[in-house]
């Protein structure tokens, strides 16, 4: 199958790696040259812009990290659209129900599918093949992709027939991931102040009912070796963040600890951090400990 990346930052490339393993056709297209290179080093071929992508593939496949940069993606002279062979547009993005209508619409008067499948895993899901992946569109279209999804990783859930509804499932674990984040480094940072050796901590609460994936990946993977190589950038939570907000508000629900938790991360831009990566949350809370 002949199929189309349009982006190919951490989350984009491995993905795209995997099209490869598979033994698909794959097209590529990146503003970064380093980006694309590790994959036409193994064949894959270059477009030299998004429309020149949509030009070679019917299906493109797109992870990008906002709303902005996908909004000048798509449109243009230069955008997806106006590519003359594009017929299904998957989305890998989080980009909230209402900036996937729009997309949907826009599509819609080029008679382009929109396939909705954010992801969840992290870099190392990708780069491992172990993604959860929540889709909603045209059930047949969802259908006859259900193999590339699968080199992602073989958790699959159907959200419903019309693209939106991925982004609901896809924004609510999001929020929770933030909520565990900010969490986890409030309680890590008490219990070091106390005294009490990280490793030990993390052993109690991955063996009790404080486990979450803070405490499982993001603490023992980045923050306890202060590396902070988890893969996205405080900015990109926060954006998560905003969207999931919006989305409760939209829906009549109270987001009383979600807009707690935002305030941390825009605690966290106003010092600078907006481009670290989302593991030095901890370092936010650890400043504050600081007299």
């Amino acid at each position: 199958m002949r199929i189309g990346c349009l982006g190919l930052g951490n989350m984009g490339q491995p993905m795209a790696g995997k099209l490869l393993d598979a033994g698909h056709e794959l097209w590529v297209y990146d503003v970064r040259e380093e980006a694309m290179l590790p994959l036409l080093e193994r064949q894959a071929r270059r477009a030299a812009s998004a429309r020149e992508l949509a030009d070679a593939c019917d299906t493109v496949i797109v992870s990008l990290p906002t709303l902005e940069i996908f909004r000048r993606a798509l449109s243009g002279p230069d955008g997806l659209l106006a590519g003359r062979a594009l017929k299904t547009l998957v989305n890998t993005c989080t980009l909230g129900v209402k900036f996937v209508r729009e997309v949907e619409q826009q599509c819609a008067a080029a008679d382009v599918t929109v396939i909705d499948i954010p992801i969840s895993g992290g870099v190392a899901g990708a780069r491992a093949g172990t993604l959860a992946m929540m889709v909603s569109g045209n059930p047949a279209g969802v259908a006859d992709l259900m193999p590339v999804f699968q080199l992602w990783g073989k958790t699959v859930v159907v959200a419903g027939d019309r693209p939106g509804a991925a982004q609901v499932m896809k924004l609510t674990n999001n929020m929770l991931c933030a909520v565990a984040l900010v969490a986890t480094s409030e309680a890590m940072t008490m219990s070091g102040k106390a005294g009490i050796p990280d490793n030990a901590m993390l052993q109690v609460l991955n063996n009790g009912t404080g486990r979450n994936f803070a405490t499982t990946h993001i603490f023992p993977d980045a923050v306890l070796p202060r590396t902070f190589d988890f893969g996205a950038t405080i900015e990109i939570l926060m954006k998560d963040v905003d969207l999931a907000i919006e989305q409760g508000e939209e829906l009549g629900v109270p987001m009383w600890v979600s807009q707690a938790v935002r305030l941390v991360l825009k605690h966290g831009v106003f010092q600078g951090r907006a481009q670290q990566d989302m593991s030095r949350i901890v370092e936010i809370i650890e400043d504050g400990t600081r007299k």
